[in-house]
This record gives structure tokens, C-alpha cells and sequence, in this order.
């Protein structure tokens, strides 16, 4: 297998006990009117039987052997257990989702085990009103959140009569867009493929003064280690605190057309609003204000749409958390991520993840002892989108009712806040350290009050 690339790799040399690199996903369906008290056990049954259908991508398993000298590689395993993998499992009573929630918390804190494919899934039975759900989780080194959505997309159906239908670990990957005649992978496309990477390097230092330059000027911009410390930029352990709700899009694009915003920056106010409100409660809220790290896909910018692997920059945007007024605070995040996109524009996908890079590179030092403590933080946060299927979709005849995304904390950033839209309505996840950030569950109050206040403030 060839040598993994510094992208992915990098999530298994930052990952610890304390530090889990897995993303994750949980889905509530609505049982199907034809379904027995077997519905679940038969689903089961299937999946762990069909070993044959697993894609190469889901049979890869790290290694690192000597004659690679410390470079991680993917090598292929062909003795799945599949009942490792895949696990049927039964919500306490009374199957609240408060309890759904729980055990999403503790199954989202282990560790995924190297020596297998670094994958599981569990089909979870007991949820209260005619329900079930499925949790999953896919290290970050073998994709990222878009790529899962991407194929958890293509393994539903908008048809509520199809049974069957294969599990995401047998779909596979999108094909790559294909070669003219004349791009046959021969020498010449080899070189043009050097010299293109080699511009690219050489204007990396060039686009960071450039940034630099902006965020001196724009007084709405943001650089690394302009924010202030917060309860969310100490040390963390390995468990995890997990909640969960949906919005109606409805609500958001009604504001995003009042003000001419993006459908992010109803998002990020609707997030700024609530830390600030749940700050305030903690008797926490810094002087000045919170800076939000936002990750961008640049899979648009690539041309091509492979499901597997990490292709995201990021920008750092000014949550004005300090402002009371919400029409002064949207107005803050507006300005700040306008400046920060722009400054994106003109760049190509590998000077953006060399700035992105930059960003995110004090999070790689952040589990050496006093680091945290004795440096400020790059940011307070990560608040991510992703976008979701637009219409309603089906799994073996059950309704998806939701999905909820489940990210990753780090050293220094004890909170994750990751949107994904699905049908009419926004699905929010909130991933925290479990020690670190206390009763979690109240931002999701927090956040219906912040939107409230957005509409009041510009409809």
C-alpha cells in the first residue's frame, strides 16, 4: 500500500488516550409500518454476514514498520471481523434520547484499535416513539467528516419501498473524473504534476504575508493568537459529553434574505449568541471576543468529489461575543468572514492547507505539559458546516428523522460545534470534553434563545 500523506497521518501521531481523532455520526430513524419485532435482529443478521461486500477502503488498516522510517502506510486487512465492526446493541429504560444520547457520549470516547480497519458501527434498538438509531465512527486519518456525509448520502434512498440496500462500508468511493486522451499519466503529465506543486510551494510564504498584510488592515480581520483565553482552552481528557438538536432551515433562510448574509453567518451568530449567553451563566465570558476557527472544503476547488481522505482549509472568524446587541454581533461575524474568504480567493488548494496549517499547527504542541496553559490560543473553537442531503431519505424502509455529526476536541479546544442540514431543518452537534464543559445540554437552550433574538433583531 503507498505511504499515507502527511494529512491523514498527522491525525494518528496527535492521537492519544486523551485525544481520540475519530469523527463520528448519529442517525435516528423511524421504523417502517411493515416492521416486526425482528426488524433490527434481521438487519443485523445481514450486515455481519457479508464480509465479501466491504470496500478496499474500509479493509485499510495503519502500519508503520521499520523500513518506512516512522512514515505511516495503509496496509490491507482480509480477515475482517465483521461483529467487531458492526454491533447490535439496546438503549436502557426508558429509550429517552436523553439516554440515546449517553451512550453516544461513551461509544464517541473510546479509541478506535490500530490493529484493525479504523471503523465501527452500532445499530442501537429501545428509542422511545416507534425509533431507532445508528451511531458510526471513522478515524480522521482514513476521511473526513464531508467524505463520510458523502457516503452516508449515497447508501440511503429516496425511495421508502427499496430494501436491501447495501451499508456504507459497501458502497464505493466516487469516481474520479476521467482522463482525456491526452492525459495518459505518462512522463510529461508527471512533470507538468512537479511543476505545478513546486509554484505552488514557492507562493506559500508570498499568500502568508499577504494575510498577514489583510489582517493588520481589515479591522475585522482575525490572525492566529488574537484570542482571548476562555474555559474551552485548557487540557482535556478522552471522554466525551455529546448533545444534539435540529432547526428548521426555514428560520435561517428567512434571516440569511433579510440581511443579504450567507447561510454560515446565520449559523455563526446563532453560535455566538449562545456562548455568550452560556458564558455569561458560567460567570466566564472573556473582555474580548471569542474567535471561531471555521473549516472550508476545498473539494469544489479540486474539481473532484473522492470520499475518502482530508481535503479542508479553515479561516479564523470574529464571534464578537464581547457586543450585547445581536444585529452588532452579526454584523461583526459578516465582516470578519467576508475578509477571511477573500483572503482564500486567489490561492490554490495546497497554499490554502499550507495556511491552514499554520493555523492549526499549535494544536500539534498542545499536549506537551504547560503548553496550553502558558501560550495563548490560536482560537476558542471549532465551529464547522457541512452541507447534508436535501430531501428526505430511507434506509431499508425506515424514515431518516435525523443526523447528527460528531467531532473531534482537542488540547486546548474542549469544544466542537458541528452543523450538517438535512431535508428542511439544521442538525447541530456538540461534542465537548466531559470535565471541561459543564452541563453542555444548556447551549442547545441557549442556541433556540440566540435565534430568537436574531430574528426579533433583523426581521
Amino acid at each position: 500500500m503507498p505511504f499515507m500523506p502527511v494529512t491523514d497521518s498527522m491525525f494518528l501521531i496527535g492521537e492519544s488516550r486523551e485525544h481520540p481523532m475519530h469523527v463520528g455520526g448519529l442517525q435516528l430513524y423511524e421504523l417502517p409500518e411493515d416492521a416486526g419485532p425482528d426488524y433490527l435482529s434481521k438487519i443485523y443478521q445481514s450486515l455481519v454476514a457479508d464480509e465479501q461486500s466491504v470496500q478496499p477502503l474500509f479493509r485499510r488498516r495503519p502500519r508503520r514498520p521499520v523500513s518506512s522510517l516512522g512514515q505511516w502506510s495503509w496496509t490491507t486487512d482480509n480477515q475482517l471481523d465483521m461483529e467487531y465492526h458492526v454491533r447490535l446493541t439496546a438503549l436502557p429504560r426508558p429509550g429517552r434520547v436523553r439516554e440515546l444520547l449517553e451512550l453516544t457520549s461513551r461509544l464517541h470516547g473510546s479509541l478506535l484499535d490500530r490493529h484493525r480497519p479504523l471503523w465501527e458501527f452500532s445499530l442501537i434498538e429501545g428509542l422511545e416513539g416507534n425509533r431507532f438509531a445508528t451511531y458510526s465512527k471513522v478515524h480522521h486519518a482514513l476521511m473526513d467528516g464531508v467524505s463520510s456525509l458523502i457516503l452516508a448520502a449515497r447508501a440511503l434512498s429516496t425511495d421508502p419501498d427499496v430494501r436491501d440496500m447495501p451499508p456504507v462500508w459497501a458502497m464505493p468511493p466516487l469516481d474520479k473524473p476521467a482522463k482525456t486522451d491526452d492525459a495518459s499519466g505518462g512522463p510529461l503529465e508527471l512533470l507538468e504534476n512537479l511543476r505545478a506543486a513546486t509554484q505552488d510551494v514557492a507562493g506559500v510564504l508570498p499568500a502568508v504575508v499577504k494575510s498577514a498584510n489583510t489582517a493588520l488592515r481589515e479591522q475585522a480581520s482575525v490572525l492566529p493568537f488574537q484570542a482571548p483565553r476562555s474555559i474551552f482552552n485548557v487540557q482535556i481528557t478522552g471522554a466525551r459529553r455529546f448533545a444534539a438538536q435540529r432547526w428548521s432551515l426555514d428560520r435561517i433562510k428567512a434571516i440569511r434574505r433579510a440581511t443579504g448574509a450567507t447561510l454560515n453567518d446565520v449559523v455563526l451568530a446563532m453560535c455566538s449568541g449562545a456562548l455568550r449567553r452560556y458564558l455569561l451563566e458560567l460567570g466566564a465570558l472573556p473582555d474580548r471576543p471569542l474567535i471561531a476557527m471555521v473549516p472550508v472544503s476545498l473539494r469544489a476547488k479540486q474539481k473532484r468529489s473522492e470520499a475518502s481522505g482530508n481535503s479542508v482549509g479553515s479561516i479564523l472568524v470574529n464571534l464578537g461575543t464581547h457586543l450585547e446587541d445581536a444585529a452588532e454581533r452579526f454584523a461583526q461575524i459578516q465582516d470578519s468572514a467576508q475578509i477571511a474568504k477573500r483572503s482564500l480567493a486567489e490561492l490554490s488548494p495546497l497554499q490554502i492547507l499550507a495556511l491552514s496549517g499554520l493555523i492549526m499547527a499549535p494544536l500539534a504542541f498542545a499536549p506537551i505539559p504547560g503548553f496550553v496553559r502558558m501560550t495563548p490560543p490560536p482560537f476558542n473553537l471549532i465551529i464547522s458546516n457541512v452541507p447534508g442531503p436535501p430531501r428526505p431519505l430511507y434506509w431499508n424502509g425506515a424514515k431518516l428523522q435525523g443526523q447528527y455529526p460528531l467531532s473531534i476536541p482537542y488540547d486546548g479546544q474542549a469544544l466542537n460545534i458541528t452543523i450538517t442540514s438535512y431535508a428542511d431543518s439544521l442538525q447541530f452537534g456538540l461534542t465537548g470534553c466531559r470535565r471541561n464543559v459543564p452541563h453542555l445540554q444548556r447551549l442547545l437552550g441557549h442556541l433556540e434563545d440566540s435565534l430568537a433574538e436574531l430574528e426579533k433583531a433583523v426581521l
